[in-house]
């Protein structure tokens, strides 16, 4: 197992060794004349253009290209599976059929997806020291494929963020199939040949979002990655004969008891927060649900370490890896956690504990994804004010077992913009439901949420003009 330290880059020591101060003006003209002799004039003059002496200061000159620092942040962007969170293709998620808090069909919609016309470009490294303070966002957004994001339907939604309230958007990094939306400069993702080039230029991408103001997050998928799990067997969820684990729709998982796993995922944020992505949002950071998930073989560790364990242990390091990076750092959660621990031992999410190393937790709690009778509302779905308020005013009370002066995680709801045509007592979500929604954040006390959709297919009519 590769060791943590293999994949940290200690930022602090590298800003702090090419930016000491106080170099003498000598030991600059000598080191120079050596060079010259050494490599030649040529060479000089190559060196000499990235150095600028001014006396006292030794300074690596920006890359013209504008991609090697946060002002150019950039947006990356899913391969466009509906993902952990329910489909707009109303299909029921057959994984998820036992548990409450299933989010239904949404892993298997897929778009059609043209190839970009633009030459991919692959991104270049990019100095990963952030000097920007994190600075929040009273975050109301959409989510957004990778396909839309990559082509010229980006503009709908775009103008969407241009004429009404929302100002954020959701982006696909690393998608539901495990495949990355953009060339990424990531060893581990080109050592499985991960990524992709849904997104032709990425950075231009992030520049152009980031010039109109989105707050741009990222969303990673973290432990549901069939194409990991095929490419590497180790670590993957296995049977107990040895055999790969596979989901009700036929799919691997990636072991969370393994710490390469962690280090992959981080790494992949990393590149995502190097280009300019404000924070970054894990999704599916829980266990399979799956049939046949309870006779699995996680390991020697699974045996003195919960599944709750081991999520909370994954979220605090990947939060304390990335926060330095000067990005927020976001978990996607089952809604029903909130007040059923079965739910929460089942996925390996604690709620109150994973909110101690987040910015954000953000709960989906559409009203389609509640039980009848959950909350001592009948139907649910009919009630879409009615459960957004009773399950955040659940939560409030639940976040609250965290001492007053201790890290508390902001909460910021995922909320239903589509039709979940799959249960009996269900009703057409358009405007006014969604806006149902919203108020029922806001009534509960909260003031940030955000919208899903599959296909990226809002309901205007239910958001407020600028």
């Amino acid at each position: 197992m590769r060791k943590k330290h293999d994949m940290y880059i200690d930022y602090e020591h590298f800003y702090r060794k090419h930016r000491r101060r106080g170099a003498s003006k000598a030991f600059k003209v000598v080191l120079t004349v050596v060079l010259a002799s050494a490599v030649g004039m040529a060479a000089f003059f190559t060196i000499k253009s990235h150095i600028n002496f001014d006396g006292d200061k030794y300074s690596k000159q920006k890359d013209s290209a504008g991609n090697n620092g946060a002002e150019d942040k950039i947006s990356a962007v899913k391969d466009n599976s509906a993902g952990n969170h329910a489909a707009g293709n109303d299909t029921p998620d057959p994984e998820n059929a036992g548990i409450n808090s299933g989010k239904n069909a949404g892993s298997d919609f897929m778009e059609t997806v043209q190839t970009p016309a633009v030459t991919p470009v692959v991104q270049n490294p990019v100095d990963p020291i952030f000097t920007k303070e994190r600075i929040p966002v009273k975050a109301k957004g959409i989510y957004v494929t990778s396909s839309k994001a990559g082509s010229e339907d980006r503009n709908r939604l775009i103008e969407l963020v241009d004429t009404t309230e929302i100002n954020a958007m959701v982006i696909d990094v690393k998608g539901d199939t495990g495949k990355i939306s953009y060339l990424m400069n990531s060893p581990k993702a080109q050592e499985i040949d991960a990524t992709t080039n849904q997104i032709a230029d990425m950075e231009a991408l992030v520049r152009e979002l980031k010039e109109k103001e989105i707050y741009l997050i990222a969303r990673i998928v973290a432990f549901k990655d069939p194409y990991l799990a095929e490419q590497k067997h180790e670590l993957a969820i296995k049977n107990k004969d040895g055999s790969l684990y596979r989901d009700n729709n036929g799919e691997c998982w990636v072991n969370p008891y393994k710490k390469e796993v962690w280090d992959y995922l981080v790494e992949v944020a990393t590149e995502a927060a190097a280009i300019g992505f404000d924070e970054i949002q894990f999704d599916y950071i829980r266990f399979s649900t799956g049939q046949g998930i309870a006779d699995a073989d996680f390991g020697k560790e699974a045996g003195t370490k919960t599944k709750e364990d081991i999520i909370t242990e994954f979220t605090k390091y990947a939060y304390e890896k990335l926060k330095p990076l000067g990005v927020f750092v976001a978990a996607d959660v089952y809604g029903t956690i909130i007040s059923s621990s079965m739910d929460a031992g089942l996925v390996g999410q604690n709620y109150v504990e994973m909110s101690k190393y987040l910015d954000y937790i953000c709960p989906m709690i559409y009203p389609s994804h509640f039980g009848n009778g959950n909350y001592g509302i009948e139907y649910p779905d009919l009630e879409p004010l009615l459960i957004v308020r009773k399950v955040l005013n659940a939560s409030k009370e639940k976040i609250a077992q965290i001492p007053e002066g201790e890290h508390r995680a902001i909460v910021r709801p995922w909320l239903q913009d589509f039709t979940a045509t799959w249960i009996k007592h269900h009703q057409t979500y358009s405007g006014k439901e969604v806006r149902a929604q919203i108020n029922g954040v806001y009534e509960a006390g909260y003031e940030e949420w955000l919208l899903w959709n599959a296909a990226a297919k809002y309901s205007v009519d239910g958001l407020q003009a600028k």
